[in-house]
């Protein structure tokens, strides 16, 4: 193509500098490369970590729950579960859990525990409430569960008195398991 009217040309060539005399090229450093393995590390150890975490919260639950949730599974095993609570460990909140819900007829029971720690404050004396075997009857759709408990006395290790008596439970089965209505003394 022939260069535009009007326009000179020069004939010389272009000088070129030899390619010695040219500066070095700078050259920008290398980005670093990140470190990949680390953090692909870090984010196995991190995620096996969590999931043991959320195992463990899951374990410890399950165990609480089971731990914690009373055992209403049999009539004979209610009547047990309910004497440990009441005349035991006299503890009325967990006693509580085994029984009927409304109409209950426990005064003899109550009774007893009355008794017991009437005898503990006059006489200084430590009563112990045992039972032997639990044996079961089916009465007009009620369970009646007999035992009897021995009731009995020390001081400083000596052994004061000891009586037995037999009781009957009458258990009911609800739709949240087995509750005891009511007990007597035989």
């Amino acid at each position: 193509m022939p260069p535009p009217a009007g326009s000179q040309v020069s004939r010389v060539p272009a000088q070129r500098t030899p390619p010695e005399e040219l500066a070095p090229p700078t050259v920008a450093p290398a980005p670093q490369r990140p470190r990949r393995r680390v953090r692909t590390v870090l984010a196995v150890v991190a995620g096996v970590l969590a999931a043991m975490c959320l195992g463990g919260g899951v374990v410890g639950y399950l165990v609480y729950d089971r731990a914690t949730t009373p055992d209403r599974s049999a009539p004979d095993v209610v009547v047990d579960n309910y004497l440990r609570a009441f005349l035991v460990d006299r503890n009325d909140v967990r006693a509580d859990l085994f029984i009927c819900e409304g109409a209950s007829d426990l005064s003899a029971v109550h009774q007893l525990r009355d008794e017991i720690l009437q005898r503990e404050a006059d006489f200084g004396v430590v009563v112990r409430v045992s039972w032997g075997t639990l044996f079961q009857s089916d009465t007009a759709g009620q369970q009646l569960i007999t035992t009897t408990l021995t009731i009995s006395s020390s001081s400083d290790g000596i052994s004061r008195s000891s009586r037995r008596e037999e009781w009957a439970f009458e258990v009911s089965d609800t739709a949240s398991g087995w509750r005891v209505c009511s007990g007597r003394v035989v």
